[in-house]
């Protein structure tokens, strides 16, 4: 038996708390950290092959193909984060939102600078080219407006395949596709209510959903990053670049909706502070903090590698 990952955990932690603020993706921590390549490929392997193993109840070569450590204890700190900052981030989002952004913009900028520092050997035009395009979709899906779209099984199952596969692309929320699908609420509603016959119906319908997309969506993600790496890293950098819009500090909101007592926004513009106050300031202070923290958790990791290495 292997040794707990406490440094997997720890990066799991990081992404569940990605996926506690709306707008922000615990697949960008994955992809900051380190550990996306073997995600996608951990996830893409579950199919018939996978299944065979197991019903023949060889259960050394199961836990080799499906990775279980990795997973066990990335999903173990996702839990763990879910579970112990859900309330403190909604009180955070409330009261300190501007702040809140400001550490998230600062994490999710120097991350970006972190990446495009190990691709800058291999960029070219073509490179730069797909940085755009990435940049250019992030930014359109991030600044989508909602929809409203019919509560049948089928589009519920669609919603669950959308959703799951916005959650692993990083610079995407898969809770804000929900929203821009109209079924953030239906869904919601349905999971408060777990037990009565139509919500059973749905949940099953939208996790049947998350499933097929999940499994497929990761396939072919896994095939792009192994033939078409260099690329496939300069699109995401785009994704993330395009997602800065949606978590600068200050925005005017322009359309929100209500769901369970929450506010949340469905449409906003980037706008500068409208004055300079101790507010700025500190909001300020608190996005070079998230810039530090990043590239000293990068410098920290390389210390490691160097000690371990010698």
């Amino acid at each position: 038996m292997k040794k707990i990952n406490y440094t997997l955990i720890l990066k799991g932690f990081g992404m569940g708390a990605a996926d506690i603020v709306p707008g922000v993706s615990g697949g960008t921590v994955a992809l900051i950290t380190g550990i996306y390549d073997e995600l996608v490929q951990t996830i893409s392997q579950y199919d018939h092959k996978i299944l065979k193993v197991l019903l023949k109840r060889d259960f050394t070569e199961f836990r080799r193909l499906a990775n279980l450590e990795f997973l066990i204890s990335l999903f173990a700190g996702i839990f763990i984060a879910i579970i112990s900052l859900s309330k403190l981030m909604h009180y955070m989002m409330e009261h300190y939102s501007i702040y809140t952004w400001s550490l998230f913009f600062g994490l999710v900028l120097a991350s970006i600078i972190y990446i495009v520092k190990g691709i800058k050997k291999d960029l070219s035009l073509l490179s730069g080219v797909f940085i755009i395009l990435g940049s250019v979709i992030g930014y359109l899906l991030v600044s989508l407006i909602p929809v409203q779209t019919a509560n049948s099984p089928l589009m519920v199952f669609l919603s669950g395949c959308i959703a799951i596969c916005a959650m692993i692309l990083p610079g995407i929320s898969g809770s804000f596709i929900l929203l821009i699908l109209g079924k953030y609420l239906y869904v919601t509603s349905a999971l408060k209510s777990p037990f009565q016959i139509e919500s059973i119906i749905t949940i099953i319908t939208f996790a049947s959903g998350c499933l097929v997309g999940l499994l497929s969506f990761s396939k072919i993600l896994n095939f792009l990053l192994k033939h078409y790496h260099h690329l496939m890293m300069c699109t995401l950098t785009g994704f993330m670049v395009g997602s800065l819009k949606k978590i600068w500090p200050w925005r005017e909101v322009l359309e929100s909706k209500i769901v369970r007592g929450k506010t949340h926004v469905l449409s906003d513009q980037v706008v500068l502070p409208q004055s300079v106050n101790s507010q700025v300031f500190i909001a300020l202070a608190i996005m070079f903090l998230g810039i530090i923290l990043v590239f000293l958790v990068e410098r920290l990791g390389h210390k490691r590698g160097v000690s371990s290495a010698g």
